[in-house]
C-alpha cells in the first residue's frame, strides 16, 4: 500500500470535477447534474468543458435525481451531484424508485457530508446518508478518504453499472495516498490496510482514516499496542472477507466516521463481524445527536467537541481490547 510520505492537502470536490473531465474525453456517455452548487461541486469544469452534456436543474433535488435517471434510462451515465443535506434528504422516494428499484446507471456525488461544513450548522450536517443509502437496494455506498481516492474510485463507478452513493467532505484534506497509488487499489467491496498491526484493528472512512493512523502511531509509542488501520472506503458492499480477517487475526475492532454511529460505517462492520467473526466493537462518531455552527477555522474544535478525534479512536482500541474474553 503506497501512503502518502508528504504533508500535503488536496480538494477532494476539485478530484471529482477533474475526474470526469478526464474520463468525459474518452466517454461520451458521462453526463452530469447539478442543482445551483456546480461551482462549488466543482462540476462547472465539466460543464465548461462539455456544456452539452451539463444539465443545471436549480433548487429542486427530487427533479435533479429523476432528470438522471431519465438519462440513464438513455443510455447514459449520469452523474448528479449537490449538498449531502439535500441528496439523499431531499429525494430519497426518488432514489429509491426512480434509481435504486429498476437499478439504473446513476452516481449520486454529494459533498458536505458531516460536520465540517463550517458555519451552516445543524441542518446543512448530513450525519445520516450513509444509513439512509445503505438500506436502499442495488445502492453501492463510498466514502473515499482523499482526493486520490476520489479520482480512482470516480473510475470504478463509470466501470461498474447500476447506482452508486459518494460522499465527500467539504474541506481541503492531507492525502493518505501517494499520487502513485496505483487503481487496482480501489476495487468496489473491498478495503485497504494502510498500516499492519496484530494488537486491534481501526477501520475507518472518510476524513477519520486520516486520524485512525494517528491514533494508531499514538498507541504504538504510548501503549505499546500494535493497531491495524483500514480504510473502508466502501461502506457498501462491505468488505465481508477483511472484516473477519481482521477480527480473528487482531480480537478487537474500533470504527470511526463522520457520521452517526447507528447506520453507518460502525453498524455495517458490527453486522460483518457479528456475522463472521464476532470480537469486541467499539465504534467512534456522533452519538446520535445533531451537530452546531463553527466557523471554518473551528471546525476541528467541532470535531474535538463531538469525539472524532485520534484521541477518542486511541481510546476506543483501548475499551475494545479490554472486553476480549481471556
Amino acid at each position: 500500500m503506497l501512503l502518502s510520505s508528504e504533508k500535503k492537502t488536496a480538494d477532494m470536490r476539485g478530484a471529482y470535477g477533474d475526474a470526469l473531465v478526464e474520463l468525459g474525453k474518452t466517454d461520451s456517455r458521462i453526463v452530469c447534474v447539478g442543482g445551483d452548487t456546480t461551482d462549488s461541486l466543482k462540476t462547472k469544469k465539466f460543464g465548461d468543458k462539455y456544456p452539452e452534456r451539463m444539465f443545471n436543474v436549480g433548487i429542486a433535488e427530487a427533479n435533479l435525481v429523476s432528470i438522471a435517471a431519465g438519462l440513464a434510462i438513455a443510455g447514459k451515465v449520469a452523474f448528479a451531484s449537490t449538498y449531502a443535506a439535500f441528496i439523499p434528504g431531499r429525494a430519497v422516494d426518488q432514489i429509491r424508485n426512480a434509481i435504486c428499484y429498476p437499478a439504473l446507471n446513476v452516481k449520486l456525488v454529494v459533498s458536505h457530508g458531516g460536520l465540517t461544513v463550517g458555519p451552516d450548522g445543524a441542518s446543512h450536517q448530513q450525519i445520516e446518508d450513509l444509513s439512509a443509502t445503505r438500506a436502499m437496494p442495488n445502492m453501492r455506498v463510498t466514502v473515499p478518504a482523499d482526493a486520490v481516492a476520489v479520482r480512482h474510485l470516480i473510475k470504478a463507478m463509470v466501470d461498474t453499472p447500476g447506482p452508486f452513493y459518494m460522499r465527500l467532505a467539504r474541506p481541503t484534506t492531507e492525502l493518505v495516498y501517494a499520487e502513485s497509488t496505483p487503481a487496482d487499489q480501489f476495487r468496489v467491496g473491498r478495503g485497504n490496510v494502510l498500516v499492519d498491526g496484530s494488537d486491534a484493528t481501526i477501520i475507518a472512512c472518510g476524513l477519520m482514516v486520516g486520524k485512525a493512523l494517528e491514533a494508531a502511531s499514538a498507541l504504538k509509542r504510548e501503549e505499546g499496542i500494535s493497531a491495524r488501520v483500514v480504510d473502508m472506503f466502501t461502506i457498501k458492499p462491505i468488505d465481508f472477507d477483511l472484516v473477519a480477517k481482521c477480527a480473528k487475526e487482531t480480537g478487537a475492532i474500533a470504527t470511526a466516521e463522520e457520521h452517526n454511529i447507528i447506520g453507518g460505517l460502525g453498524g455495517a462492520v458490527s453486522e460483518a463481524a457479528g456475522e463472521t467473526y464476532p470480537v469486541p466493537i467499539k465504534r467512534v462518531g456522533v452519538r446520535d445527536t445533531f451537530g452546531e455552527s463553527a466557523r471554518d477555522e473551528e471546525v476541528d474544535t467541532l470535531l474535538d467537541k463531538y469525539g472524532l478525534t485520534a484521541t477518542e479512536i486511541a481510546k476506543a482500541v483501548i475499551e475494545a481490547r479490554s472486553r476480549i474474553r481471556k
